[in-house]
Order: C-alpha cells, then structure tokens, then sequence
C-alpha cells in the first residue's frame, strides 16, 4: 500500500486537531511545524531514493544495474505502439483486409501510464498540493 495514499486522510484529521487549538498564534505555529514536517519526510524520501538509484545503476549485473531502462525503454514502446504504430496498422489493415482489424492487440495503456508515473516519481506529489491547497 502506497503511505502517499493515506494523505489526505491524515491531512484532514491534523486539520481538525489543527482547529481545536483556541490560539491563533499557537495554531499557525503548529500548522507550520506539521508542513515542516511533511516538507523532510518528502525530502528524506527523495534522498533513500537517489541513493538507491546510485547503488542500482553502478551495479555491474545487468539484472540489477538494467531493469529500471528495460522497463523505461517498454512503457516507451507502449506509448509508441498505442499512439503512433497501432493507428497506423489499424489504417492499413482497414485499406486491405478489414476482416482483421479486431485481431490488432491494445496495449492496456492505464497500467503503462501508472507504471510510467511511478518510475518518473510523479505519482504523488500532486496529491501533496491538492491537500495543503496549493493546487490550481
């Protein structure tokens, strides 16, 4: 289970704790140490994962040090495939043998993006924003 997932719930429960404080001054202090809080524990997340980065991709087995660009270089080929090569093959089959138009794979493309917004470490920052209402 993704610990990003229960953000919002504990952003809401430290709201209502937030909003029992009766000093103004108390409270906007403790609002400012909970995001101080969240802001390193964001930080230090990012850091374990650079270092573990480091340690993956100076590894000398390919099994190691090859599947994060193996599975870069799949979701890539899925972007193409489901945008650019299966309209086009699609298109083609339909001018000669539209027949076989149903047999041309899809690529479940929701599990690709989803794969690709994990790796790229965009998955769930938004959500971040959306709780502290910085959103746009």
């Amino acid at each position: 289970m993704n610990p990003l997932s229960l953000l919002p719930i504990v952003g809401q429960a430290v709201d209502k704790i937030l909003s029992l404080i009766p000093d103004p001054n108390a409270r906007a202090k403790a609002e400012a140490e909970y995001q101080q809080a969240v802001l390193q524990a964001t930080m230090q997340e990012s850091a374990d994962n650079r270092e573990i980065n480091k340690v993956e991709a100076a590894h000398t087995s390919v099994f190691v040090a090859g599947w994060r660009p193996f599975f870069g270089w799949m979701s890539a080929f899925c972007v193409l495939y489901a945008y650019l090569l299966r309209p086009l093959l699609m298109w083609i089959v339909m001018m000669y043998s539209p027949e076989h138009v149903a047999r041309i794979p899809e690529v479940p493309m929701d599990h690709v993006w989803e794969l690709i917004f994990g790796m790229l470490g965009i998955g769930g920052l938004r959500t971040i924003e959306k709780c502290k209402g910085k959103a746009r």
